[in-house]
């Protein structure tokens, strides 16, 4: 059985982090679309695996919170009923720490209680002492939070917006914001550190770096599990390979979670690990 050299990996890992899709990996590299996608789960699972132990006793202080949408398959209101359980809606729940930018967790799921819940007990795992954190105002996160941070101190960023012109109307994007506020929902947060710029921010980045989330594209996901680790090994690549412009180290340097910048190679070597304990 042929396997890919150390340095195919490499390639084709670095092209999927930078946003290329499948199909487009297998022309650059020679690769079959199966050998990439097997390598893209194998490299996924191995991220959950190496983030899960590492990503702990985090040092980050101030956390904000937000979700972005994407779909499996086909978009919700074009699944059949009988296949929405595996296709549909999915968002991608994120935590960006204020200083570091790290990403101490992630959720694929449903823009849900349960996914709220979820999100919010996995974080809470990842960090510890005093900690801040601000979210948009859906619903779900404010008992959430209270669940699983009983003791920090939260804040809502509550936007207005206004309606649609005729001429936008069938589009994808949502109205214009056209005012917010910020609310005070437990504890006693700091009204200047209330706020989700850096988390929408990050949201670009998720955009641009992974291909199943590109706007207006046919490379959307095709299975729900492939799409979380695809999820997985993004992150993976923005906590430890990709230099943060602002900051000039990588966001797992800046949270002290490793002293050096990792390079492609040592992507590779984390997943032979994972495939050796396994």
């Amino acid at each position: 059985m042929n396997k890919l050299s150390p340095e195919d990996r490499a390639r084709i890992l670095h092209l999927l982090c930078e946003g290329q899709s499948i199909r487009a990996v297998t022309r650059l590299t020679g690769a079959s679309k199966n050998t990439v996608t097997k390598l893209l789960v194998d490299a996924g699972q191995a991220a959950v695996w190496y983030q899960d132990r590492t990503l702990r006793n985090l040092p980050c202080t101030d956390i904000q919170a937000d979700e972005i949408w994407g779909f499996v398959g086909s978009k919700q209101a074009n699944t059949p009923h009988d296949k929405q359980h595996v296709q549909g809606d999915v968002w991608v729940w994120i935590a960006t720490c204020r200083n570091t930018k790290l990403v101490p967790c992630w959720y694929v799921g449903h823009r849900s209680g349960h996914a709220a819940r979820a999100f919010m007990q996995n974080l809470a795992g990842r960090v510890g002492g005093n900690v801040q954190l601000s979210s948009d105002a859906f619903s779900a996160y404010a008992q959430a939070v209270e669940g699983a941070f009983p003791d920090a101190d939260y804040g809502q960023i509550v936007k207005v917006f206004g309606t649609s012109p005729e001429s936008a109307k069938g589009r994808y994007s949502p109205p214009a914001c056209i005012g917010a506020r910020k609310v005070a929902v437990q504890g006693n947060p700091n009204p200047e550190r209330i706020s989700t710029s850096h988390s929408e921010r990050n949201n670009l980045n998720v955009r641009m770096h992974n291909r199943r989330m590109t706007r207006l594209t046919n490379a959307f996901s095709k299975k729900v599990q492939n799409h979380a680790y695809s999820m997985a090994l993004h992150f993976l690549y923005y906590n430890f390979v990709r230099i943060h412009q602002t900051l000039k180290v990588t966001p797992a340097m800046a949270a002290g979670v490793t002293k050096r910048l990792w390079e492609m190679k040592d992507v590779v070597e984390m997943l032979e690990a994972w495939e050796a304990s396994n």
